[in-house]
Protein backbone atom coordinates (compact mmCIF):
# COMPACT_ATOMS: atom_id res chain seq x y z
CA UNK A 1 0.00 0.00 0.00
CA UNK A 2 1.36 3.41 -1.04
CA UNK A 3 1.14 6.24 1.43
CA UNK A 4 0.34 9.67 0.06
CA UNK A 5 3.44 11.84 -0.01
CA UNK A 6 3.00 15.40 1.16
CA UNK A 7 3.38 18.02 -1.54
CA UNK A 8 6.47 20.09 -1.20
CA UNK A 9 5.68 23.81 -0.93
CA UNK A 10 6.71 25.05 -4.35
CA UNK A 11 5.66 28.61 -5.19
CA UNK A 12 4.73 29.28 -8.81
CA UNK A 13 4.81 32.97 -9.81
CA UNK A 14 2.63 33.78 -12.86
CA UNK A 15 3.31 37.14 -14.55
CA UNK A 16 0.82 39.07 -16.67
CA UNK A 17 1.17 42.50 -18.27
CA UNK A 18 4.14 44.73 -18.98
CA UNK A 19 7.89 44.66 -18.38
CA UNK A 20 7.37 46.51 -15.07
CA UNK A 21 5.41 43.48 -13.86
CA UNK A 22 8.13 41.14 -15.11
CA UNK A 23 10.60 43.11 -12.99
CA UNK A 24 8.33 43.04 -9.92
CA UNK A 25 7.88 39.26 -10.22
CA UNK A 26 11.65 38.83 -10.44
CA UNK A 27 12.14 40.90 -7.26
CA UNK A 28 9.45 38.82 -5.49
CA UNK A 29 11.17 35.60 -6.58
CA UNK A 30 14.56 36.90 -5.42
CA UNK A 31 13.11 37.69 -1.99
CA UNK A 32 11.47 34.24 -1.76
CA UNK A 33 14.68 32.48 -2.73
CA UNK A 34 16.62 34.50 -0.11
CA UNK A 35 14.18 33.13 2.49
CA UNK A 36 14.94 29.60 1.34
CA UNK A 37 11.70 29.08 -0.57
CA UNK A 38 11.36 26.81 -3.59
CA UNK A 39 10.16 29.21 -6.29
CA UNK A 40 9.49 28.76 -10.03
CA UNK A 41 8.17 30.98 -12.80
CA UNK A 42 5.10 29.77 -14.69
CA UNK A 43 5.74 26.11 -13.94
CA UNK A 44 3.95 23.61 -11.70
CA UNK A 45 3.69 24.61 -8.05
CA UNK A 46 1.13 23.97 -5.30
CA UNK A 47 1.17 27.62 -4.17
CA UNK A 48 0.41 30.17 -6.90
CA UNK A 49 1.05 33.92 -6.96
CA UNK A 50 -0.59 35.75 -9.88
CA UNK A 51 0.95 39.14 -10.68
CA UNK A 52 -1.89 40.86 -12.53
CA UNK A 53 -2.28 43.75 -14.98
CA UNK A 54 -5.11 46.28 -14.66
CA UNK A 55 -4.24 48.70 -17.43
CA UNK A 56 -6.84 48.28 -20.22
CA UNK A 57 -9.85 46.04 -20.86
CA UNK A 58 -8.02 43.18 -22.63
CA UNK A 59 -5.36 43.01 -19.92
CA UNK A 60 -7.94 43.09 -17.13
CA UNK A 61 -9.89 40.30 -18.82
CA UNK A 62 -6.77 38.15 -19.14
CA UNK A 63 -5.96 38.71 -15.45
CA UNK A 64 -9.48 37.77 -14.28
CA UNK A 65 -9.51 34.68 -16.52
CA UNK A 66 -6.13 33.58 -15.13
CA UNK A 67 -7.39 33.97 -11.55
CA UNK A 68 -10.51 31.92 -12.38
CA UNK A 69 -8.40 29.25 -14.06
CA UNK A 70 -6.29 28.80 -10.92
CA UNK A 71 -9.37 28.86 -8.69
CA UNK A 72 -10.68 25.84 -10.64
CA UNK A 73 -7.33 24.11 -10.07
CA UNK A 74 -7.64 24.90 -6.37
CA UNK A 75 -11.18 23.46 -6.26
CA UNK A 76 -10.05 20.13 -7.73
CA UNK A 77 -6.96 20.01 -5.50
CA UNK A 78 -4.27 20.66 -8.12
CA UNK A 79 -3.07 23.69 -6.18
CA UNK A 80 -3.37 24.45 -2.47
CA UNK A 81 -3.27 28.24 -2.29
CA UNK A 82 -3.73 31.16 -4.69
CA UNK A 83 -2.53 34.70 -3.96
CA UNK A 84 -3.18 37.67 -6.25
CA UNK A 85 -0.99 40.78 -6.49
CA UNK A 86 -0.22 43.54 -8.99
CA UNK A 87 -2.16 46.33 -10.67
CA UNK A 88 -5.58 44.68 -11.01
CA UNK A 89 -5.49 43.80 -7.32
CA UNK A 90 -4.38 47.32 -6.40
CA UNK A 91 -7.17 48.89 -8.42
CA UNK A 92 -10.10 46.55 -7.81
CA UNK A 93 -9.35 44.73 -4.54
CA UNK A 94 -12.83 45.21 -2.94
CA UNK A 95 -14.59 44.09 -6.15
CA UNK A 96 -12.30 41.08 -6.56
CA UNK A 97 -12.76 40.01 -2.92
CA UNK A 98 -16.51 40.11 -3.47
CA UNK A 99 -16.55 38.42 -6.92
CA UNK A 100 -13.79 35.82 -6.39
CA UNK A 101 -13.74 35.30 -2.58
CA UNK A 102 -11.92 31.95 -2.66
CA UNK A 103 -8.57 33.58 -3.44
CA UNK A 104 -6.48 33.18 -0.28
CA UNK A 105 -5.42 36.82 -0.20
CA UNK A 106 -5.19 39.91 -2.43
CA UNK A 107 -2.24 42.33 -2.33
CA UNK A 108 -1.66 45.70 -4.01
CA UNK A 109 1.43 46.93 -5.84
CA UNK A 110 3.07 48.33 -2.68
CA UNK A 111 2.37 45.38 -0.38
CA UNK A 112 5.36 43.15 -1.12
CA UNK A 113 6.29 42.71 2.61
CA UNK A 114 2.72 41.55 3.36
CA UNK A 115 2.71 39.14 0.44
CA UNK A 116 6.05 37.67 1.52
CA UNK A 117 4.75 37.25 5.06
CA UNK A 118 1.69 35.37 3.73
CA UNK A 119 4.10 33.10 1.86
CA UNK A 120 6.11 32.46 5.03
CA UNK A 121 9.06 34.65 3.98
CA UNK A 122 10.69 37.78 5.40
CA UNK A 123 11.16 40.99 3.45
CA UNK A 124 14.91 41.58 3.29
CA UNK A 125 15.67 45.32 2.93
CA UNK A 126 19.34 44.66 2.27
CA UNK A 127 18.65 42.90 -1.03
CA UNK A 128 19.58 45.21 -3.91
CA UNK A 129 19.31 43.64 -7.32
CA UNK A 130 18.93 40.10 -5.97
CA UNK A 131 16.43 39.11 -8.62
CA UNK A 132 15.65 35.82 -10.28
CA UNK A 133 15.53 36.95 -13.89
CA UNK A 134 12.92 35.31 -16.13
CA UNK A 135 14.05 36.82 -19.45
CA UNK A 136 16.64 35.15 -21.73
CA UNK A 137 20.03 35.32 -20.00
CA UNK A 138 21.46 38.05 -22.24
CA UNK A 139 19.03 40.84 -21.35
CA UNK A 140 17.18 42.10 -18.31
CA UNK A 141 14.78 44.89 -17.47
CA UNK A 142 16.07 47.50 -15.05
CA UNK A 143 13.39 49.59 -13.37
CA UNK A 144 14.80 53.01 -12.50
CA UNK A 145 11.64 54.59 -11.05
CA UNK A 146 8.15 53.67 -9.89
CA UNK A 147 4.86 55.52 -10.37
CA UNK A 148 3.98 58.56 -12.46
CA UNK A 149 3.19 62.25 -11.87
CA UNK A 150 1.84 62.90 -15.38
CA UNK A 151 -1.86 63.87 -15.63
CA UNK A 152 -2.72 62.00 -18.88
CA UNK A 153 -6.51 61.81 -19.09
CA UNK A 154 -6.75 58.21 -20.36
CA UNK A 155 -4.28 56.56 -18.00
CA UNK A 156 -5.00 54.73 -14.74
CA UNK A 157 -1.35 53.98 -13.91
CA UNK A 158 -1.00 56.70 -11.21
CA UNK A 159 -4.03 55.10 -9.47
CA UNK A 160 -2.29 51.72 -9.45
CA UNK A 161 1.36 52.73 -9.06
CA UNK A 162 1.26 56.01 -7.14
CA UNK A 163 3.48 59.07 -7.51
CA UNK A 164 6.82 59.07 -9.32
CA UNK A 165 9.67 57.78 -7.16
CA UNK A 166 13.21 57.51 -8.55
CA UNK A 167 15.67 54.86 -7.38
CA UNK A 168 19.08 56.36 -6.39
CA UNK A 169 21.82 56.08 -9.02
CA UNK A 170 24.12 54.07 -6.74
CA UNK A 171 21.43 51.41 -6.13
CA UNK A 172 20.72 51.09 -9.86
CA UNK A 173 24.44 50.69 -10.57
CA UNK A 174 24.74 47.93 -7.91
CA UNK A 175 21.81 46.13 -9.50
CA UNK A 176 23.34 46.51 -12.98
CA UNK A 177 26.66 45.10 -11.74
CA UNK A 178 24.92 42.05 -10.26
CA UNK A 179 23.02 41.47 -13.51
CA UNK A 180 26.26 41.79 -15.52
CA UNK A 181 27.98 39.31 -13.19
CA UNK A 182 25.20 36.83 -14.06
CA UNK A 183 25.84 37.21 -17.80
CA UNK A 184 23.38 39.98 -18.69
CA UNK A 185 24.74 41.97 -21.65
CA UNK A 186 21.78 44.24 -22.37
CA UNK A 187 19.99 46.46 -19.87
CA UNK A 188 16.54 47.68 -20.84
CA UNK A 189 15.77 50.74 -18.71
CA UNK A 190 12.10 50.98 -17.79
CA UNK A 191 9.84 53.31 -15.80
CA UNK A 192 6.43 54.85 -16.38
CA UNK A 193 8.42 57.88 -17.53
CA UNK A 194 12.22 57.74 -17.90
CA UNK A 195 12.49 61.48 -18.58
CA UNK A 196 11.17 62.36 -15.10
CA UNK A 197 14.02 60.39 -13.52
CA UNK A 198 15.80 62.27 -10.71
CA UNK A 199 13.41 65.20 -10.29
CA UNK A 200 12.32 63.96 -6.88
CA UNK A 201 15.78 62.89 -5.64
CA UNK A 202 18.16 65.32 -7.32
CA UNK A 203 15.78 68.23 -8.12
CA UNK A 204 16.66 67.92 -11.82
CA UNK A 205 16.10 65.53 -14.72
CA UNK A 206 19.04 63.21 -14.22
CA UNK A 207 18.71 60.45 -16.82
CA UNK A 208 21.92 61.52 -18.60
CA UNK A 209 23.95 61.22 -15.38
CA UNK A 210 22.47 57.80 -14.68
CA UNK A 211 23.48 56.65 -18.18
CA UNK A 212 27.03 57.96 -17.64
CA UNK A 213 27.23 55.78 -14.52
CA UNK A 214 25.73 52.68 -16.18
CA UNK A 215 28.08 52.68 -19.21
CA UNK A 216 30.95 52.05 -16.77
CA UNK A 217 29.47 48.70 -15.72
CA UNK A 218 31.74 45.98 -17.06
CA UNK A 219 30.10 43.25 -19.13
CA UNK A 220 27.14 45.37 -20.24
CA UNK A 221 27.29 46.00 -24.00
CA UNK A 222 23.89 47.55 -24.73
CA UNK A 223 21.71 49.95 -22.73
CA UNK A 224 18.24 50.56 -24.15
CA UNK A 225 15.74 53.29 -23.24
CA UNK A 226 12.04 52.49 -22.90
CA UNK A 227 9.07 54.73 -22.17
CA UNK A 228 10.18 58.33 -22.46
CA UNK A 229 7.66 61.17 -22.31
CA UNK A 230 7.77 63.92 -24.97
CA UNK A 231 7.08 66.89 -22.66
CA UNK A 232 10.24 68.16 -20.97
CA UNK A 233 12.52 65.59 -22.65
CA UNK A 234 16.10 66.13 -21.32
CA UNK A 235 18.06 66.73 -24.53
CA UNK A 236 21.42 66.05 -22.79
CA UNK A 237 20.44 62.36 -23.05
CA UNK A 238 21.02 62.63 -26.82
CA UNK A 239 24.61 63.84 -26.24
CA UNK A 240 25.31 60.78 -24.09
CA UNK A 241 23.65 58.50 -26.68
CA UNK A 242 25.92 59.95 -29.38
CA UNK A 243 29.06 59.75 -27.27
CA UNK A 244 28.64 56.36 -25.64
CA UNK A 245 28.63 53.30 -27.94
CA UNK A 246 26.99 51.16 -25.24
CA UNK A 247 23.78 53.20 -25.38
CA UNK A 248 21.61 51.88 -28.19
CA UNK A 249 20.54 54.42 -30.80
CA UNK A 250 16.97 53.63 -29.85
CA UNK A 251 14.20 55.40 -28.00
CA UNK A 252 10.70 54.25 -27.08
CA UNK A 253 8.60 57.41 -26.80
CA UNK A 254 4.81 56.89 -26.73
CA UNK A 255 3.26 59.94 -28.45
CA UNK A 256 -0.40 58.74 -28.36
CA UNK A 257 -1.82 61.22 -30.93
CA UNK A 258 -0.94 64.31 -32.96
CA UNK A 259 -4.12 66.36 -33.35
CA UNK A 260 -3.91 69.44 -31.08
CA UNK A 261 -7.55 68.98 -30.02
CA UNK A 262 -6.96 65.38 -28.93
CA UNK A 263 -3.57 66.11 -27.31
CA UNK A 264 -5.20 68.87 -25.25
CA UNK A 265 -8.05 66.61 -24.15
CA UNK A 266 -5.53 63.87 -23.36
CA UNK A 267 -3.67 66.40 -21.14
CA UNK A 268 -0.35 65.59 -22.78
CA UNK A 269 1.12 69.07 -22.29
CA UNK A 270 2.34 69.34 -25.87
CA UNK A 271 1.22 70.21 -29.42
CA UNK A 272 1.66 68.84 -32.93
CA UNK A 273 4.24 71.53 -33.67
CA UNK A 274 6.29 70.84 -30.52
CA UNK A 275 6.14 67.05 -31.01
CA UNK A 276 7.21 67.25 -34.66
CA UNK A 277 10.07 69.60 -33.70
CA UNK A 278 11.21 67.20 -30.94
CA UNK A 279 11.36 64.25 -33.38
CA UNK A 280 13.41 66.44 -35.77
CA UNK A 281 15.80 67.26 -32.90
CA UNK A 282 16.20 63.55 -32.16
CA UNK A 283 17.02 62.73 -35.77
CA UNK A 284 19.37 65.67 -36.14
CA UNK A 285 21.25 64.89 -32.92
CA UNK A 286 21.42 61.11 -33.45
CA UNK A 287 20.98 60.46 -37.20
CA UNK A 288 20.99 56.66 -36.77
CA UNK A 289 18.35 56.67 -34.03
CA UNK A 290 15.44 54.27 -34.29
CA UNK A 291 12.31 55.77 -32.76
CA UNK A 292 9.52 53.52 -31.48
CA UNK A 293 6.20 55.11 -30.65
CA UNK A 294 2.68 54.03 -29.74
CA UNK A 295 -0.59 55.69 -30.70
CA UNK A 296 -4.16 55.56 -29.41
CA UNK A 297 -7.10 55.70 -31.82
CA UNK A 298 -10.77 56.09 -30.95
CA UNK A 299 -10.23 58.49 -28.05
CA UNK A 300 -13.45 60.33 -27.06
CA UNK A 301 -14.20 63.05 -29.59
CA UNK A 302 -11.78 61.73 -32.24
CA UNK A 303 -13.47 62.70 -35.49
CA UNK A 304 -12.68 61.37 -38.95
CA UNK A 305 -10.76 64.63 -39.56
CA UNK A 306 -8.61 64.06 -36.44
CA UNK A 307 -7.92 60.52 -37.58
CA UNK A 308 -6.99 61.59 -41.13
CA UNK A 309 -4.55 64.11 -39.62
CA UNK A 310 -2.98 61.33 -37.54
CA UNK A 311 -2.74 59.05 -40.58
CA UNK A 312 -1.03 61.69 -42.68
CA UNK A 313 1.40 62.45 -39.87
CA UNK A 314 2.34 58.76 -39.54
CA UNK A 315 3.04 58.72 -43.30
CA UNK A 316 5.12 61.90 -43.05
CA UNK A 317 7.15 60.94 -39.95
CA UNK A 318 8.05 57.42 -41.11
CA UNK A 319 8.71 56.05 -37.63
CA UNK A 320 10.98 53.02 -37.65
CA UNK A 321 8.78 51.24 -35.11
CA UNK A 322 5.14 51.91 -34.24
CA UNK A 323 2.32 50.21 -32.34
CA UNK A 324 -1.33 51.25 -32.24
CA UNK A 325 -3.95 50.66 -29.54
CA UNK A 326 -7.67 51.26 -29.45
CA UNK A 327 -8.84 53.57 -26.66
CA UNK A 328 -10.04 51.84 -23.49
CA UNK A 329 -12.55 53.77 -21.33
CA UNK A 330 -11.10 53.46 -17.82
CA UNK A 331 -13.01 54.41 -14.68
CA UNK A 332 -11.46 56.94 -12.30
CA UNK A 333 -9.49 58.54 -15.14
CA UNK A 334 -10.11 62.09 -16.30
CA UNK A 335 -11.29 60.90 -19.75
CA UNK A 336 -13.94 58.69 -18.11
CA UNK A 337 -16.04 61.86 -17.74
CA UNK A 338 -16.12 62.12 -21.54
CA UNK A 339 -18.47 60.13 -23.73
CA UNK A 340 -16.80 57.06 -25.23
CA UNK A 341 -18.35 58.03 -28.56
CA UNK A 342 -16.24 56.20 -31.15
CA UNK A 343 -17.82 52.79 -31.90
CA UNK A 344 -15.60 49.77 -31.19
CA UNK A 345 -15.61 48.62 -34.84
CA UNK A 346 -14.47 52.12 -35.92
CA UNK A 347 -11.65 52.02 -33.34
CA UNK A 348 -10.48 48.64 -34.66
CA UNK A 349 -10.70 49.77 -38.29
CA UNK A 350 -8.66 52.90 -37.51
CA UNK A 351 -5.99 50.88 -35.69
CA UNK A 352 -5.79 48.49 -38.65
CA UNK A 353 -5.37 51.39 -41.08
CA UNK A 354 -2.51 52.86 -39.03
CA UNK A 355 -0.76 49.46 -38.83
CA UNK A 356 -1.17 48.95 -42.59
CA UNK A 357 0.62 52.25 -43.22
CA UNK A 358 3.32 51.28 -40.71
CA UNK A 359 3.75 47.85 -42.26
CA UNK A 360 4.53 49.48 -45.62
CA UNK A 361 6.95 51.98 -44.02
CA UNK A 362 8.68 49.15 -42.15
CA UNK A 363 8.99 47.09 -45.35
CA UNK A 364 10.54 50.03 -47.22
CA UNK A 365 13.01 50.78 -44.40
CA UNK A 366 13.92 47.08 -44.17
CA UNK A 367 14.65 46.88 -47.91
CA UNK A 368 17.34 49.52 -47.37
CA UNK A 369 19.09 47.16 -44.94
CA UNK A 370 19.70 44.42 -47.53
CA UNK A 371 23.44 44.01 -48.13
CA UNK A 372 24.38 45.88 -44.94
CA UNK A 373 26.05 44.34 -41.90
CA UNK A 374 24.82 44.68 -38.31
CA UNK A 375 25.83 43.53 -34.86
CA UNK A 376 23.09 41.28 -33.47
CA UNK A 377 22.52 39.50 -30.18
CA UNK A 378 21.13 35.97 -30.38
CA UNK A 379 18.08 35.63 -28.12
CA UNK A 380 16.98 32.07 -28.90
CA UNK A 381 16.73 29.22 -31.41
CA UNK A 382 13.39 28.42 -33.03
CA UNK A 383 13.09 25.52 -35.47
CA UNK A 384 15.83 25.91 -38.07
CA UNK A 385 16.62 29.51 -37.18
CA UNK A 386 18.63 31.40 -34.63
CA UNK A 387 16.65 34.54 -33.72
CA UNK A 388 18.61 37.70 -33.11
CA UNK A 389 18.10 41.45 -32.74
CA UNK A 390 20.03 44.56 -33.75
CA UNK A 391 20.54 47.51 -31.39
CA UNK A 392 17.53 49.05 -33.16
CA UNK A 393 15.15 46.37 -31.88
CA UNK A 394 13.69 45.63 -28.48
CA UNK A 395 12.62 42.10 -27.46
CA UNK A 396 9.02 40.97 -28.11
CA UNK A 397 7.87 44.16 -29.86
CA UNK A 398 10.32 44.89 -32.70
CA UNK A 399 11.92 43.33 -35.77
CA UNK A 400 13.89 40.11 -35.50
CA UNK A 401 16.84 38.81 -37.49
CA UNK A 402 16.58 35.15 -38.60
CA UNK A 403 19.77 33.20 -39.30
CA UNK A 404 19.71 29.73 -40.85
CA UNK A 405 20.77 27.31 -38.09
CA UNK A 406 21.47 24.52 -40.59
CA UNK A 407 24.35 26.56 -42.02
CA UNK A 408 25.79 28.26 -38.92
CA UNK A 409 26.09 27.44 -35.25
CA UNK A 410 25.60 30.35 -32.87
CA UNK A 411 25.35 30.52 -29.09
CA UNK A 412 22.28 32.13 -27.56
CA UNK A 413 23.22 35.18 -25.54
CA UNK A 414 26.26 35.90 -27.72
CA UNK A 415 26.77 38.64 -30.31
CA UNK A 416 27.53 38.15 -34.01
CA UNK A 417 28.04 40.34 -37.06
CA UNK A 418 25.59 39.48 -39.81
CA UNK A 419 24.79 40.58 -43.35
CA UNK A 420 21.12 41.09 -44.27
CA UNK A 421 20.21 39.02 -47.34
CA UNK A 422 16.42 39.34 -47.38
CA UNK A 423 13.80 41.54 -45.71
CA UNK A 424 10.07 41.37 -45.02
CA UNK A 425 7.72 43.86 -43.27
CA UNK A 426 9.03 43.07 -39.80
CA UNK A 427 11.60 40.27 -40.17
CA UNK A 428 15.12 40.32 -41.59
CA UNK A 429 17.06 37.28 -42.86
CA UNK A 430 20.81 37.26 -42.51
CA UNK A 431 24.00 35.25 -42.86
CA UNK A 432 26.85 35.40 -40.38
CA UNK A 433 29.94 37.43 -41.23
CA UNK A 434 31.71 36.84 -37.91
CA UNK A 435 30.61 35.34 -34.60
CA UNK A 436 31.83 37.21 -31.55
Amino acid sequence: MRTKTLKKNKINVVTLGCSKNVYDSEVLMGQLKASGKDVVHEEEGNIVVINTCGFINNAKEESVNTILEYMQKKEVGDVDKVFVTGCLSERYKPDLQKEIPNVDQYFGTTELPGLLKALGADYKHELIGERLTTTPKNYAYLKIAEGCDRPCSFCAIPIMRGKHKSTPIEEIVIEAEKLAANGVKELILIAQDLTYYGLDLYKKRNLAELLEALVKVEGVEWIRLHYAFPTGFPLDVLDVMNREPKICNYLDIPLQHISDDILKSMRRGTTKEKTTKLISQFREAVPEMTIRTTLIVGYPGETEAHFQELKQWVKDMRFERLGCFTYSHEENTHAYNLEDDVPEEVKIERANQIMEIQSQISWELNQQKIGKTFKVVIDRKEGNYFIGRTEFDSPDVDNEVLIDATKTYLKTGEFARVKIIEAEDFDLYAEVVTAQ
